[in-house]
């Protein structure tokens, strides 16, 4: 039984329209979902991804209007790392910042920046087998786009404590100092620890949770690992979309084992994902209560700032 890296990242906004905007038009990800987070359902759920919603590629945020910054600390992923192909791409999306007035660090084969609520992303340049998971956008050529999830980076007080969990419990297999690898038949990605000394505070910019994925005959079966493992997950929950699980690490990230499949053509057609409000069957009743309170969001697709 092995995972197969990372499945998807889920942070926090204050501002759908905006985040919209920027991860849809400027990074060219396809809003594949636009649904509600089931534990609050008068929120969004929003999920970007490539252009076929593969876990993998897959970034959701849940919307709280208003919601003041966070703060990435120790028990948080602070940065999310996706792939490029090249240092072409890396000059593409440093003009492509530069031109929306975003400040960018470059270092070979990385560049470096924030979201408009400070989350902040590294592109890396990585040689892979893995399959590029790509979304179509009129101004990103596919072979300069983003290519799905390298690594997340999280703070730690003490990493140390972590590994016998990470290696024996999930078959995370040691990389260089205080990183790890994930890797299954078809995928694998890094999670990567950096030393921090403080908690952080949760909010808009942050980082929720990430989600590893698991094949889904072998997810009851994942359960049972962490356990034995010493963890404390939840049951099985039924997304509608995949399954989870949640658990603390040792170092207190939160965790998700999330399942490959059923996945977001379970209810929509693959060329109309994301275009209108998706409700799993158990919360269909209350659509005519929610779509009057839910954000407007712009068209995922127009390609104009929202400003």
């Amino acid at each position: 039984m092995r995972l197969e890296g990372i499945h998807h990242i889920t942070a926090i906004t204050g501002d759908a329209p905006r985040n919209v905007d920027f991860y849809a038009r400027l990074l060219g990800l396809r809003l594949v979902k636009k649904t509600v987070n089931q534990d609050d359902p008068t929120v969004y759920h929003l999920f970007y991804a490539d252009e076929l919603g593969s876990p993998g590629s897959d970034l959701t945020f849940f919307e709280y209007p208003g919601a003041q910054r966070g703060r990435a600390g120790a028990g948080m992923v602070h940065r999310i790392v996706w792939r490029v192909a090249s240092e072409e791409a890396l000059d593409f999306w440093e003009e492509r910042l530069r031109k929306e007035g975003i400040e960018a660090a470059r270092e070979s084969g990385q560049l470096r920046f924030s979201d408009f609520e400070g989350l902040d992303l590294e592109l890396a340049v990585v040689e892979t087998d893995d399959a590029p998971l790509t979304a179509d956008h009129p101004e990103i050529p596919a072979e300069l786009a983003l290519q799905g999830f390298d690594a997340v980076r999280a703070f730690s007080v003490e990493p140390d404590t972590s590994r016998r969990f990470l290696e024996k419990g999930l078959g995370f297999r040691p990389a260089e100092e205080a990183t790890f690898e994930l890797r299954g038949e078809e995928r694998g990605s890094f999670y990567i620890y950096d030393q921090a000394r403080e908690r952080g505070l949760g909010g808009a910019g942050t980082v929720h949770h990430v989600a590893w994925a698991s094949p889904q005959e072998e997810h009851e079966a994942w359960r049972q690992k962490v356990l034995e493992a010493g963890g404390s997950p939840t049951p099985v929950i039924d997304r509608f979309y995949f399954r989870s699980i949640y658990f603390r690490e040792p170092s207190g990230v939160l965790f998700e084992i999330a399942t490959i499949g059923p996945g977001f053509t379970t209810d929509e057609p693959l060329e109309h994902l994301g275009e209108r409000l998706s409700l799993p069957p158990a919360f269909e009743h209350l659509r005519d209560q929610l779509e009057p309170v839910l954000t407007p969001l712009p068209d995922s697709r127009a390609r104009e700032s929202v400003g």
